[in-house]
């Protein structure tokens, strides 16, 4: 079994990002928090200055992200998919709003079993929980158990499709260390007659603006959340060929701007710094 890793220090990340989804119309109000609202206070001054200097801010990249995703899971759903895992789903309120908006979905939330108690505790409180909605912990690092990410599919039908989502996740593990997830979801996902993961990433293409203050930000994250804060790829087709080696069959990038006009999203100067990935597998990839 691989070593389980700790990320329990990164939570206060989803306390800012709670009150983000709430503050702009996406959470029901009962996500607000005490904490969330200190926090996204402490940062305004920083969000109007890197708004008015760089022409987009956290908030503007954790809209765009967010957005993006509900966009082609919307798509997704209405294509036939019924089942939804949402993995280190913290404070996100997609999962209660996508439950009120389709009666047919089974949507299991996850995460670390600290996180996963308190929104267990959150939605439980607020009579939105049922057996089609449920929360689970779990550990992406743990090849077997209760907190294994098997444990949480065999929940699931294996005879209709099924998208996993992990939202402000896999930058804050190095390449190498994430990498041991993706293998073993996209070994998982073959189970499926389709599977398809959604995932936020934040590449550092050379060229793009802020590079170098991109790599001073990440340092300064890892140093507060004590954890490995990594920007993983320097190209679409580098992205492209990892998830291949993965066992993924496919991967489509989406860029944020290509949404402009369409959903409602915050645009920002130049080139948007994330990107929304979606693999693909067919049942039977390996």
């Amino acid at each position: 079994m691989s070593e389980l890793r700790d990320t329990s220090s990164i939570s206060f990340t989803a306390l800012y990002t709670g009150h983000v989804w709430a503050k702009d119309g996406l959470a029901a109000p009962f996500f607000r928090t005490r904490g969330g609202a200190l926090l996204y206070g402490a940062l305004a001054p920083f969000e109007y200055m890197g708004r008015r200097i760089a022409g987009g801010n956290i908030r503007t990249f954790l809209l765009q992200r967010h957005l993006v995703i509900d966009h082609r899971l919307h798509q997704l759903i209405n294509s036939g998919v019924t089942q939804v895992v949402e993995i280190a789903c913290g404070l996100s309120p997609r999962g209660h709003r996508f439950c009120q908006q389709y009666p047919q979905l089974t949507y299991i939330e996850t995460d670390l079993p600290d996180m996963a108690r308190r929104k267990q505790h959150l939605l439980t409180e607020h009579q939105v929980l049922s057996e089609r909605h449920r929360v689970m912990p779990i550990n992406i690092f743990a090849d077997v158990g209760e907190l294994s990410l098997g444990h949480v599919l065999g929940q699931l039908d294996t005879s209709k499709p099924v998208v996993v989502i992990t939202e402000g996740l896999v930058n804050y593990f190095p390449l190498a260390l994430i990498s041991e997830f993706w293998r073993k979801l996209a070994t998982a996902l073959g189970a499926f007659p389709q599977g398809t993961y959604l995932t936020d990433n934040y590449p550092l293409y050379q060229g793009m603006p802020f590079y170098h203050t991109l790599k001073g930000l990440g340092r300064l994250l890892g140093a507060v959340s004590r954890s490995q804060v990594g920007f993983h790829f320097h190209s679409d087709q580098q992205a492209t060929n990892h998830f291949e080696q993965m066992g993924f069959q496919s991967l489509t990038i989406h860029n944020p701007a290509d949404f402009y006009g369409q959903l409602p999203i915050p645009q920002t100067r130049g080139n948007p710094m994330v990107r929304i990935l979606e693999g693909k597998t067919a049942l039977g990839n390996r």
